[in-house]
């Protein structure tokens, strides 16, 4: 079928919406037509030539919208469910078999392999092959070719448009909270960057019951929108020195867990240094160089008795945990609407820019 979407064509130059060829689907897959598809951090990183799909290429990880047609073999949803798109894994490997898919031992050739498992691509233009198929599901366009495994089922009253969102980065922030570190009640929380990942993991400390919660972030706005959405403390960085001092100033045992949303070497080094005896340093941000170290000092990790925590997807497990959000969300505790602007498709270079000057914090773009 032909679909719209927004095609990479180069590095770092401006998406260009186009038409394409969508490839039927197999038995295992679905045609999903795309009602909104959160912009995240990874396709951005990915249009910048910096992760394994080359252009031309679709990105787009975090889909939401209505199943049109179905492989033979699905049972999990039909045509007329709607439905949120994200990762994609095996289902068989170790990993996938302990109910945790966000480390499959595949993640890599399926979700950044342009390109199914046996080599074919799902998208081409004029009969050329394009990279596709990112994070099973390549979802900038008017419709997305998924698998029934990265696939999920909306609860009824959930916002189609904006429900991709919590594919990826929100549920990453969020879990990262409330699965991979599984903060204790009454315990202290911070959030190293205030962006969607860091704000949606503030979210998942105040479901924690977390008593303290700060969020470190530069930008004035986005501290406001943290006090609002239940952080007891904010800190600018830039006011701050050192960064730790300031955290201990109000947690003068340190804090029990760190959550680093930046990959920054000298901000993670500070968050090391925030911690409190047992704490945990939690770490999911995409650092600026693949040889980039852990933060810290060993012996006082040892003495302290800390834990270190790389973090992928929340360690979500996405047919329990992404109900649960969007439980959560429908009983008023997940406000991550708050932190979405919708664009068209159309627009996704204003999206793009927007979102790096800190002019909204979940961009949403609608085909």
């Amino acid at each position: 079928m032909r679909i719209t979407a927004a095609l990479t064509t180069a590095a770092n130059q401006p998406f260009e919406i186009v038409e394409l060829e969508l490839d039927d689907p197999r038995e295992d897959e679905l045609v999903v037509r795309v009602a909104g598809v959160g912009l995240c951090h990874t396709d951005v990183v990915a249009h910048a030539g910096l992760l394994f799909v080359p252009a031309p290429a679709v990105f787009g990880h975090e889909g939401a919208g209505i199943v049109e047609r179905v492989g033979a073999k699905v049972t999990k949803v039909r045509p007329g469910d709607k439905v949120l798109m994200t990762f994609m894994s095996c289902g068989h490997c170790p990993c996938c078999e302990a109910a945790s898919p966000a480390y499959c031992h595949s993640m890599r050739p399926l979700n950044f392999g342009g390109a199914r498992p046996d080599g074919s691509v799902t998208l081409r233009r004029a009969g050329a092959p394009v990279n596709s198929h990112f994070f099973g599901q390549s979802s900038f366009a008017s419709h997305a070719l998924a698998n029934e495994r990265n696939v999920v089922k909306l609860l009824d009253g959930m916002p189609l448009e904006i429900a991709g969102a919590l594919g990826c980065g929100i549920q990453t922030g969020a879990g990262a909270v409330m699965r991979s570190m599984a903060a204790r009640p009454g315990s202290s929380l911070v959030v190293l960057g205030g962006g969607s990942v860091g704000l949606s993991g503030l979210i998942g400390g105040v479901v924690q019951g977390c008593r303290t919660l700060i969020v470190v972030e530069p930008q004035a706005a986005r501290r406001d929108l943290a006090l609002s959405l239940g952080a007891t403390h904010v800190i600018d960085p830039a006011t701050a020195s050192p960064l730790a001092a300031a955290v201990r100033a109000v947690l003068p045992h340190g804090a029990d867990y760190v959550l680093d949303t930046t990959g920054n070497a000298a901000v993670m080094e500070a968050g090391a240094s925030m911690l409190a005896q047992r704490g945990t340093f939690g770490f999911l941000g995409i650092p600026p160089s693949r040889e980039a170290k852990l933060p810290g000092v060993m012996s006082t990790a040892l003495v302290g008795g800390h834990t270190y925590r790389g973090i992928t997807e929340g360690d979500s497990d996405i047919d329990t945990y992404l109900p649960e959000l969007m439980r959560l969300h429908l009983d008023g505790r997940f406000p991550f609407d708050r932190l979405v602007k919708t664009y068209p498709l159309a627009n996704i270079n204003e999206a793009v820019a927007d979102q790096h000057k800190g002019l909204c914090v979940k961009a949403v773009l609608i085909p």
